[in-house]
């Protein structure tokens, strides 16, 4: 089983789940975003927000494919480009973090450890781009409102990755991910990324083992 991870562009926002392609719930503020969802089409909105995000900050997601199939993705940027991010009661998002708007992984790919990779994705992008931190807004009641719009991903799976609460709620907690912690796991994140991305150098992989020597009587 093959397992890729690439930044969202323009051309791979396509793979993402159809609902959370036309989804702009992140992206817009409660009122922009209703109008969008009224006028008929969210996902130009959607488009638009990417490229103007792109542009302005660079890489704002990543998506894993399993044998060629998009099996998830996150999706991320500064809070001041998060309209919806000041709409919480855990707001607002720590000016030195980046916030992770959602995680998504597809229910057949579920249990597989592709939400960490995905998380690791994002850390090692960010901690090249001198980022501090990762915050989320968890849904800590994820499931019991079958009406509830599913963008948000569950505390626990925040929780479960490396996150830590910095401020309590009862449904919506905000966690947050120190970047300069996520390096001590650097070594096994760039192993399995590296290997993930198909870039790691022989010279990484096989390294060279001294001569014996042989022992001599003193």
């Amino acid at each position: 089983m093959s397992r890729r991870l690439v930044s969202l562009t323009l051309d791979t926002l396509e793979d993402l789940p159809r609902p959370c392609r036309q989804c702009v719930y992140w992206e817009l503020d409660p009122v922009s975003a209703e109008r969008a969802c009224a006028a008929g089409d969210p996902g130009l909105e959607k488009e638009a927000w990417v490229s103007q995000t792109l542009l302005e900050w660079g890489s704002c997601g990543k998506l894993i494919y399993v044998d060629g199939m998009p099996a998830g993705f996150v999706m991320f940027a500064p809070p001041a480009y998060v309209p919806r991010s000041m709409a919480f009661p855990t707001s607002p998002v720590s000016a030195d973090a980046a916030l992770l708007m959602n995680a998504h992984v597809v229910t057949a790919f579920a249990g597989g450890g592709l939400g960490r990779m995905l998380v690791q994705g994002v850390a090692r992008d960010l901690i090249k781009r001198g980022v501090k931190a990762i915050e989320a807004f968890g849904d800590a009641k994820f499931g019991d409102a079958p009406d509830e719009p599913g963008c948000l991903a569950p505390a626990d799976f925040f929780l479960s990755v490396g996150f830590k609460t910095v401020r309590p709620h009862p449904r919506y907690p905000r966690l947050r991910l120190e970047l300069r912690t996520a390096l001590s796991w650097k070594s096994d994140v760039e192993y399995a990324l590296e290997k993930l991305l198909g870039s790691m150098s022989p010279e990484n992989i096989l390294r060279p083992v001294r001569p014996a020597t042989r022992a001599t009587n003193s």
